[in-house]
């Protein structure tokens, strides 16, 4: 069927001759149960600055519903394209003071390396863990200059930690997971973020962790992500590229010293890996034998 939305001759056609193939008419419906989903959303929220206009109420008995479903869309566009010029305006300006060092009133210091200076009230609105430690009454009369140690971390690690406080983004040498290095400053950041109670920072590492699982990385990022309570879906991810890469995985040099650190880990290895057999090997049981099909 020559569909007039997609089809290559659509041009010529004109009602009522008009026809639709089915995968148009799905992605139609879904647009708009999904504006309608959107729109529901936004209806129980308390702020955004452009409410969308009632939509799927009319698009039922509306010949012109894909029409309202257009000028949703550029609404949506529009909302978005304002909270990025927002973000952009926050992230400028406090990066700018954090970079220039304007009026930093306390010292962070690192597990080595020189320590680095901040904001107490950017610390404190990002982070309640931040928000607690330096509402003591220790730091309130402590003067401009004080310093908060976070041992665990790295200089450079501790500096991409403060920059996501200041700016909402992962600098490219964190974000990149080609390399050693980079990779280890993610996991110090996932930990970091599950420890100092940073989400949004936990939701980004673990998404720019999660898209380069490979049998080379599987099992440290299987370890990093059963440190943190939060990160199931990495820890399922790196459990299924183990399972599915195992006897890569399980006799490489480095599961060596993974069992040792990670006993209950390995436990699980084992039974997916038997539960995964077992399944297999039913499932050969249960395929009908060639005589039977043609009996």
């Amino acid at each position: 069927m020559d569909c007039c939305i997609c089809g290559p001759m659509a041009a010529i056609y004109r009602p009522p001759r008009n026809t639709i193939c089915s995968p148009c008419y799905d992605g139609a419906k879904a647009i708009i149960a999904f504006l309608n989903d959107d729109e529901h959303a936004a209806g129980d929220g308390e702020g955004g600055l452009v409410k969308p206009r009632g939509l799927i109420k009319h698009t039922n008995s509306s010949p012109k519903g894909m029409t309202e479903v257009w000028e949703q869309v550029k609404e949506m566009r529009d909302r978005e394209e304002e909270a990025n010029r927002r973000a952009g305006f926050l992230e400028q300006g406090f990066g700018a003071a954090w970079m220039e060092g304007a009026h930093t009133d306390i010292l962070v210091k690192p597990g080595n390396g020189p320590p680095i200076p901040a904001h107490k009230a950017i610390l404190a609105a990002r982070s309640e863990v931040f928000r607690h430690m330096l509402c003591t009454d220790e730091c309130k009369a402590a003067p401009a200059g004080d310093c908060v140690s976070l041992p665990e971390l790295a200089h450079d690690e501790l500096s991409l930690l403060i920059a996501f406080l200041y700016t909402g983004t992962l600098d490219a040498a964190a974000a990149a997971t080609s390399t050693e290095a980079s990779e280890r400053r993610l996991h110090a950041l996932l930990v970091a973020a599950d420890k100092y109670d940073v989400p949004f920072l936990g939701r980004a590492c673990e998404a720019r962790l999660a898209a380069a699982v490979d049998p080379g990385n599987a099992l440290r990022t299987l370890e990093v992500a059963d440190r943190v309570t939060s990160c199931a879906a990495l820890k399922e991810r790196a459990m299924g590229t183990v399972l599915e890469h195992a006897e890569q995985v399980v006799f490489s040099d480095e599961y060596h010293d993974f069992a040792f650190r990670n006993a209950g880990l390995c436990v699980d290895i084992t039974r997916a890996l038997l539960a995964k057999a077992a399944g297999a090997k039913k499932a050969g049981h249960d395929e009908p034998k060639s005589e039977d099909v043609y009996r």
